[in-house]
């Protein structure tokens, strides 16, 4: 089967379902996006990472990333595998040096840790076609509706209720000087997913 690298293109908060985040990871020369349904703790781990936030003590990727250097273990690839009942299934393609192995993941997971490592990501084309949506810009636009979309291999982040009538973000009606102000004590108390949404709305603010 074909393999399709994808890029990170973003993460975006859901202001109709609770807890619930799109991953859009998006095809390399193309004008596909996969977007996955992750949870909130799922999303704060890869943001982390992307936005080099720098928390107090190590998180449990930064954690598995330190073990891994010490005992020499690298992963080569992440592999978006399988979508079966729209649930993706994903694994790590890691190696010693002697050999290489196949690790079964959740996407996020994954996904949290092929960024730590600087690992590619590659999706299978089968599920690119079923599940890749095909876009003329970066707008997420698309994402507005969650309902439907696929998920990772995970109840946690699947199991949110959708809320009828959410609240708005109270980060709209910030000024630019408090969001800064608010991002900062956030990373500074370890609270990832609130500084995830503070950083959703200064980006929002950038790009609109």
């Amino acid at each position: 089967m074909k393999k399709i690298k994808l890029d990170i293109v973003g993460l975006s908060y859901s202001q109709t379902q609770s807890g619930a985040y799109a991953l859009v990871l998006g095809e390399m020369g193309g004008n596909r996006r996969l977007p996955i349904i992750i949870g909130g703790f799922e999303a704060q781990a890869i943001a982390v990472e992307i936005e080099k936030m720098q928390p107090s003590r190590p998180l449990t990727h930064d954690l598995f990333k330190t073990f891994a250097d010490n005992f020499q273990i690298n992963i080569q690839e992440v592999l978006i595998y399988n979508l079966v009942d729209g649930i993706f299934f994903a694994k790590l393609v890691c190696s010693n040096g002697d050999k290489t192995f196949d690790i079964d993941s959740r996407t996020s997971d994954a996904v949290a840790l092929a960024v730590r490592f600087s690992a590619p990501i590659y999706v299978y084309d089968f599920i690119m076609d079923a599940a890749g949506i095909v876009i003329e810009s970066n707008d997420f636009a698309f994402l507005e509706n969650l309902e439907g979309l696929p998920k990772e291999n995970t109840m946690t982040s699947a199991a949110s209720t959708e809320k009828e009538n959410a609240p708005t973000s109270p980060y709209r009606t910030m000024s630019n000087e408090q969001l800064e102000m608010n991002l900062k004590k956030a990373i500074e108390a370890e609270q990832y997913e609130t500084a995830a949404k503070i950083r959703d709305e200064i980006d929002r603010r950038k790009n609109g």
